[in-house]
């Protein structure tokens, strides 16, 4: 409820500046669209966290329950409406801004669609968690921690340096 509350304050707004057409309006959406990257972000990087310490609490502990509530909110309420509020806000700036050219532009989105399939494999592993299937190691989940800062850093440089 609360995640779709906040995708309806979001259009909201952008349908309230869409009609109102400042001059600004491609600001606004770039605003949002950096809004919608850093709480992805920001989930992408703590959910393998709370894998890490999950993987570590016996099955059916409380420790455990309680990692499987913080990892579904997170995903549900965080990081779902983030990312598709990311794609949003970003295509329309490709579309309007930049008429989908520029070998960058094209490199960053194929880069965003990795990061989309790391959420997905994030989002397995926390239904996963959640059914106390098999887990994978600690070690493993360190390893893919790592993934979304990489993925991060090629992005914001495509984006700002526009290499090609």
């Amino acid at each position: 409820m609360r995640a779709s509350t906040a995708l309806a304050v979001f259009a909201g707004i952008l349908a309230v500046l869409y009609f109102w057409q400042p001059e600004n309006f491609y600001l606004w959406v770039k605003a949002f669209h950096v809004i919608a990257v850093i709480s992805w972000m920001a989930g992408l990087f703590y959910l393998p966290r709370l894998f890490i310490y999950h993987s570590d609490a016996e099955p059916g502990s409380q420790q455990s329950e309680t990692f499987k509530v913080m990892e579904r909110r997170l995903l549900k309420i965080i990081m779902n409406p983030a990312m598709m509020l990311t794609w949003i806000f970003g295509l329309y700036l490709a579309w309007d801004v930049y008429g989908f050219r520029g070998g960058w532009l094209h490199a960053k989105i194929a880069l965003v669609v990795l990061m989309t399939i790391v959420h997905v494999i994030f989002s397995r592993a926390m239904r996963n968690f959640a059914v106390d299937g098999p887990r994978r190691s600690a070690r493993y989940w360190r390893l893919m921690n790592e993934l979304p800062t990489l993925l991060m850093i090629a992005i914001v440089i495509l984006v700002v340096v526009k290499p090609f």
